[in-house]
């Protein structure tokens, strides 16, 4: 049983983009995979009202642009991208190739193998989203990535300097101040100035995960990703001011970025409302965070802390916080979620900008099948198979010839035959010449 005391009005954001942002971006696609360098700058000049003689910054430009920061942001860059990199360092090396034999003569393996080359879209129409650079350009650089490219757009008409700063920092090797689904589309596709990419990552707006859905399959992606969401399971000793302004933290995303609380205190909850309204009108982002919150804020009431973990996973949340006396016990209970914050001490606003985890998670449900962007995404885990011993590929022959014939795959089995024939003296009825 559980109350609710708030519930959304606006609905739930479509799975995928509407149809017009479909049309839209199928036209940009194509538009840019006939046409190239001259649609995309098309598309710039219509979209972004940008069209620079070049849009790949230059080492001097870059240079310039890191230099106009303050030295406190670039020290700061750099020492959230030493957390991300450490983590994602660690991450790496609990992935170990593998070789083992299996039996006498039999040797099975695996490796990790880096992507040859990645795309990372940083956005910045809304937010210029430099921890977005940290995520996707650090990570894939510690999984080993050669080429790193990297698009950002123009932030109201001039070059974000801090974005630029943090992607030359991580490791970008080129970098593009361009834009929207037609920079997605010149990474996925190639054109004339830009390489194509084996890999797209890193978050956008709604026309962007559309570029990044239709183009999937003719390149990678990271996953497909929707509004930023926050739920935050609390009982009656969480501070509900904190609870108050960790929701609206992630609410000032967008008008459409759903901020859920499941309580086992009314009071808690009720409190909690009060500070979220008191807080709202004094915000700077209260045109996004008093959308989402008016419209995809919710506040449940439950029973215990097993009917609120339980209720949580059905959400399968981006980002789970956890504000009880125990937040540890949600390791143990909780299975869907694509980011947990444990404890008061810490928050979703840590993982999206400084802690060193990355902040590119599922959204819309796909916590269910799938974690977030991690240097895993960036390798590609192969495997290779050796057989050196005689009798044991006469065997492994044999049992395949048996196993294929009974799925009616003749030529699968003729290969197995033929080893069996070679090294142990085996039969080839089939076969029109015997085999020396």
């Amino acid at each position: 049983m559980s109350t609710h005391l708030k519930s959304p009005t606006g609905g739930v954001p479509a799975a995928h983009g509407n149809d017009d942002v479909s049309a839209v971006v199928r036209e940009v696609i194509k538009d840019v995979r006939v046409n190239g360098d001259e649609a995309v700058r098309r598309y710039s000049e219509k979209f972004d009202n940008w069209s620079p003689e070049s849009f790949r910054l230059g080492p001097e430009q870059i240079e310039e642009l890191v230099a106009s920061l303050t030295s406190e942001v670039v020290d700061d860059i750099r020492t959230v991208q030493a957390n991300v990199r450490d983590f994602a360092q660690r991450q790496r090396d609990t992935l170990q190739d593998l070789e083992v034999e299996t039996q006498p003569g039999v040797f099975l393996g695996q490796k990790h193998l880096p992507i040859v080359a990645a795309g990372a879209y940083v956005p910045g129409g809304r937010y210029p989203l430099t921890a977005s650079a940290h995520m996707t350009v650090v990570t894939a650089k510690v999984a080993g990535v050669e080429r790193v490219t990297a698009c950002t757009p123009p932030l109201r008409g001039k070059i974000p300097a801090a974005t630029v700063a943090a992607l030359h920092m991580a490791g970008a090797d080129e970098i593009f101040l361009l834009g929207g689904v037609q920079a997605v589309a010149a990474m996925a596709i190639g054109t004339e100035s830009i390489g194509k990419v084996d890999l797209i990552a890193g978050p956008g707006n709604a026309y962007v995960a559309e570029a990044k859905r239709q183009l999937f399959g003719e390149v990678g992606i990271d996953l497909f990703a929707g509004p930023t969401e926050i739920l935050v399971v609390a009982d009656d000793a969480a501070d509900p001011f904190v609870v108050a302004v960790d929701l609206l933290s992630q609410a000032e995303h967008g008008p459409d970025s759903p901020a859920v609380l499941i309580t086992t205190s009314e009071a808690l909850a009720r409190a909690v409302m009060v500070h979220v309204d008191e807080i709202l009108p004094g915000m700077s982002t209260n045109d996004m965070a008093g959308p989402a919150w008016r419209d995809h804020g919710e506040v449940h009431v439950v029973e215990n802390l097993d009917a609120a973990y339980a209720l949580a996973d059905t959400y399968a949340s981006e980002h789970v916080q956890i504000l009880t006396r125990n937040p540890r016990e949600a390791l143990d209970k909780m299975r869907h979620y694509g980011a947990l914050f444990l404890g008061e001490g810490t928050c979703v606003s840590y993982g999206d900008k400084v802690i060193g985890t990355n902040h590119v998670l599922p959204t819309r449900g796909a916590a269910r099948y799938t974690g977030g962007l991690w240097v895993g995404k960036y390798l590609r885990t192969v495997t290779y198979q050796e057989v050196t011993d005689p009798a044991a590929s006469a065997r492994l022959g044999e049992l395949c010839g048996r196993a294929a014939r009974v799925e009616l795959f003749e030529g699968h089995a003729r290969s197995g035959d033929v080893r069996a024939a070679k090294y142990a003296g085996a039969q080839l009825p089939w076969a029109p010449t015997p085999v020396g």
